[in-house]
This record gives structure tokens, C-alpha cells and sequence, in this order.
């Protein structure tokens, strides 16, 4: 009788990430990947211990692809403003898999490459040892923020992303002036939340770092 095929830890990877491409985390399961697999929940349980450990393992390979090939060059500032452009090319390639990063981050390696960088530029910034852990936590969670809202706006539909500036057009543009007397006024300059998205990505980024440098002695 012929066994169960054994399928090896980066073929599961595989298959999770082909899963998560039509699929969010919230829908995502380790039984789903099993049937996609042809085997049962047990056989995936001896590679990962839970959905989130697999979950995780999927998001650090997005971020190894993102630093594969990276290397530092420029001042501080640079070096973290392609980093951070980087991760956003590469989880824009898999933007399901963008919110997964940001709700479960990651601790593989890919995870620690990231982070040896991002503390590597801010030490060679001039802050003091004691402010660069603080100042990389910031850093972290507006990168994630930023990516994972970028993502999820990519993973619409052209009937949601129309349905979407319907609204968005009788929400700013209908607004009663006495009610809403700012919304109004500024109404016609008002853009959507997708618009230009790219450029405000890197001005939101530029302000931060530039708030890190006032603060360097």
C-alpha cells in the first residue's frame, strides 16, 4: 500500500502562499492547506506547530526575498529609505500576505536580517545606544502600517474600488456646508485614499526620519 506523499517544509511554504494569494489570514487554515495538499492537519502539524508559527514562516519569506540581494549603501537615511522601499515592492508582489506580516510579524530569518539593518542605519545615525531600540519600534510599526493599508487597498476588486469612489464622491462632494463647513470647503482638493499613494508612502517615511535626526546630539 502506498503511503501518504511527506511533503517538505518549503513546499508547505509554497502552497500556503499560493493559498493566501485569493485567501486572507482571518479565512486562511491549516485544514484549507491540507486538502490543497491532498494530505490531512496532522501531516502539516510536524512542520508547524499552529496556523500562526505557519503564518509567520510565510511572512519571513517575503522578507528574505525583500533583502535577497540588498546592500547598504548611502547615509543612514538612505539606507533605511530602501530598505523600506524594498519591503513595500515585495509585499506588494503578495499583498494578502502584507496584513499577515503586520498582525503576526516574524522571527525567522528573514525577519532578523530586517532588523540588524534597521538598527545598523539608526547606530550609525549618532543617536545614543539607549534611543535606537525606541526609534526602531517606531520605524517598524509605521512600515507595517503603511504596507499592510497600501495591500489591502491593491486586493480590491474594480466593482469594490468603484462601488468605493461612488462613496467616496457623495460623501465629500454631497457634504452639507453648514454641517460639514471644512469638508466642504476643501472638498474638490480632497483625494481618495488610494491616490498617490507611492508618494506619500515616501513624504510619511522622509517626516519620520527627519524626527529621528532632531533628535540626534
Amino acid at each position: 500500500m502506498t503511503g501518504r506523499r511527506r511533503w517538505s517544509t518549503e513546499e508547505i511554504l509554497d502552497a500556503a502562499a499560493e493559498l493566501l494569494r485569493t485567501n486572507d489570514a482571518e479565512s486562511f487554515s491549516v485544514r484549507k492547506l491540507a486538502a490543497a495538499l491532498g494530505t490531512d492537519s496532522s501531516s502539516l502539524y510536524r512542520h508547524f506547530r499552529n496556523k500562526t508559527e505557519l503564518l509567520r514562516a510565510v511572512a519571513d519569506r517575503i522578507l528574505l526575498a525583500a533583502m535577497d540581494g540588498y546592500r547598504p549603501e548611502g547615509n543612514w537615511k538612505q539606507r533605511i529609505t530602501a530598505l523600506a522601499l524594498r519591503l513595500r515592492e515585495a509585499f506588494g508582489e503578495q499583498p494578502q500576505l502584507a496584513t499577515v506580516w503586520g498582525r503576526y510579524a516574524s522571527g525567522g530569518t528573514g525577519s532578523r536580517l530586517v532588523m540588524e539593518e534597521l538598527l545598523q542605519a539608526l547606530r550609525a545615525s549618532g543617536l545614543p545606544d539607549e534611543q535606537v531600540p525606541v526609534r526602531y519600534h517606531r520605524i517598524v510599526i509605521l512600515l507595517a502600517a503603511l504596507i499592510a493599508s497600501e495591500a489591502g487597498i491593491s486586493t480590491i476588486t474594480p466593482k469594490e474600488y468603484e462601488q468605493g469612489m461612488e462613496q467616496f464622491r457623495v460623501a465629500v462632494l454631497g457634504a452639507d456646508p453648514e454641517r460639514f463647513p471644512a469638508l466642504a470647503h476643501f472638498a474638490r482638493d480632497i483625494r481618495p485614499l488610494g491616490a498617490d499613494r507611492r508618494a506619500a508612502f515616501g513624504e510619511i517615511l522622509a517626516a519620520q526620519l527627519a524626527h529621528i535626526e532632531a533628535q540626534i546630539p
